[in-house]
């Protein structure tokens, strides 16, 4: 039975998973949203809200716990210096994952995680890609 048990497998060891989720959410952080399966979007929500949460605190021990989780230098300082003055006062849900169809290989269910605040700045981005 699984009562009360808390978070997805996401059929992979315990240090897989991990590295999935952390590799997820720096390209989150990076990229303000990403497309992935529906279990791998929420299962990233949440470990991203919590890792969010810590920064908002700002202070050198918040840097040092989101460096554990996050390895790539420039995405934590941008994390610190645009992400979190961008969120303000916001009190959480700071994701938001949004369902697509299913995909064409293995009928996997599919989904977008994005950055709430960051909507105009994604589709900016994709305008500048097409032209």
């Amino acid at each position: 039975m699984r009562h009360n048990v808390k978070g997805r497998k996401l059929g992979r060891t315990a240090s897989h998973r991990k590295a999935t989720l952390n590799s997820l959410i720096t390209s989150l952080l990076k990229y303000k949203r990403i497309k992935t399966t529906l279990a791998k979007a929420k299962e990233t929500r949440v470990v991203a809200e919590k890792l969010v949460t810590k920064a908002r605190k700002g202070d050198l021990h918040a840097k040092k716990q989101v460096m554990i989780s996050i390895k790539d230098k420039e995405v934590v300082k941008e994390l610190f210096s645009e992400i979190i003055p961008k969120i303000g006062e916001r009190p959480g849900g700071y994701t938001r994952v949004i369902k697509l169809g299913r995909r064409m290989g293995d009928a996997a269910q599919m989904a977008i995680i994005e950055l709430v605040d960051y909507n105009e700045v994604v589709t900016a981005r994709a305008e500048q890609q097409i032209n």
